[in-house]
């Protein structure tokens, strides 16, 4: 069963609902996204009973605005405490203690981010929302200069949401030690007898140790190959702490040199946030990530990548780093980044008056060619933009 709310629905997903005839409920926010009435609509009161009577439903949402649902209409269950123990990044830690016993995290109120004394604190640190989304209000403190740049950007003004409380809330925040190493994004689901299975393993690249960003992912065959079975060594525990089965999601980590893996944290019954990772499994190694979740159905990596060289597949999201104000802007060039990237497979155009980007990009990269991918990366994007 798919659960769909805003911002956004990808056509690569709404055609997977209508060519496997999954059944979608009938939410106001879905029938608003999606003009079809020919897909396998069912009313949110049917959807809500067979849930609840089935010993393993099988949801998937789009998006972290659709937990409100599940939160409001499914209290007889376990499902909403799961979610949460992941969600709330402080329920997380909380649950993962034992299997990380030195993690050092602690919790703090909007309201004592000012007088909170610096000098209490090990550093480098992350402070970030205890529910939060999209990068919104993460810093990473290295020295004093940081933390009063994080003073003054962590308040109730700054950190307005477009996404509901249960999504985005800005009075609670956790502080954590900084995880050193390379970042990785995962998207996997539990299967129905507890088992991780794996769909995409990216490489977040970062421009500086300061950068916070999303603008680059990037998986390759070289990317699963390395991480695939230490990842699943990783996940299966936490999978059987909180009693997953049947349950999608979306995972961010850090190996460091040594090959230890630490969580950041890991995202609800979904992949990548606005369709990304999900679709681009498709993309890059031609099967449906959506598909394999419902079905219960594992990538046979091994048939896939037997005729595959090792091309470098990459979500780039144009977030507006520029300097130049929304209202400044007349609109952004793709015709001219399309000359700047060797093969764009999807662009999709964001308003960039009422979202914080430009578009999300869907590349592919020739092995060798990885110097495009730093180069947008480190981009200010300021030569594609028309005043």
């Amino acid at each position: 069963m798919i659960l769909i709310d805003n911002p956004y629905i990808s056509d690569f997903l709404i055609r997977t609902i209508k060519e496997n005839n999954f059944e979608i409920i009938s939410t106001k926010e879905a029938k608003s996204l999606i003009n079809d009435d020919s897909l396998n609509w069912i009313s949110e009161n049917d959807a809500k009973n067979i849930i609840l009577t089935s010993p393993n439903p099988i949801i998937y949402t789009n998006s972290e605005n659709s937990l409100t649902w599940i939160f409001n209409n499914l209290k007889e269950i376990n499902l909403p405490n799961q979610i949460r123990l992941f969600k709330d990044k402080l329920k997380f830690r909380e649950l993962t203690k034992d299997i990380f016993p030195n993690f050092l995290f602690r919790k703090i109120k909007i309201d004592e981010i000012q007088t909170l004394d610096i000098d209490e604190l090990k550093l480098p640190f992350v402070i970030k929302p205890s529910l939060g989304f999209f990068s919104i209000g993460v810093h990473i403190v290295r020295n004093k200069s940081d933390w009063y740049t994080a003073q003054k950007e962590l308040n109730y003004d700054n950190l307005k949401s477009i996404y509901p409380k249960e999504v985005m809330d800005a009075s609670t925040f956790i502080i954590e030690e900084y995880i050193e190493g390379e970042e990785f994004a995962i998207d996997a689901y539990f299967n129905n007898d507890g088992e991780v299975v794996i769909l995409n393993i990216l490489h977040h690249m970062f421009s500086s140790n300061t950068d916070v960003s999303d603008r680059v992912y990037s998986t390759s065959q070289s990317i699963i190959r390395k991480y695939k079975e230490s990842l699943e060594k990783f996940l299966n525990p936490i999978g059987k702490k909180a009693d997953l089965k049947y349950f999608p999601l979306h995972v961010e980590v850090r190996i460091d040199k040594k090959g230890v893996i630490k969580p950041i944290e890991i995202n609800p019954q979904r992949f990548g946030g606005w369709c990304t990772t999900g679709d681009l499994s498709w993309y890059a190694f031609k099967f449906n990530s959506y598909q394999y979740f419902i079905q219960n159905e594992k990538p046979n990596w091994d048939e896939i990548f037997k005729n595959k060289k090792d091309e470098i597949y990459s979500i780039i999201l144009l977030n507006n780093n520029s300097g130049f104000k929304p209202s400044e802007i007349s609109y952004f060039d793709f015709d001219l980044l399309k000359q700047d990237l060797e093969n764009i497979l999807v662009i999709r155009k964001l308003d960039f008056k009422k979202y914080p980007a430009f578009g999300i990009l869907f590349t592919e990269t020739s092995e060798g060619n990885e110097r495009e991918l730093k180069e947008i990366l480190n981009s200010d994007l300021r030569k594609y933009i028309r005043e």
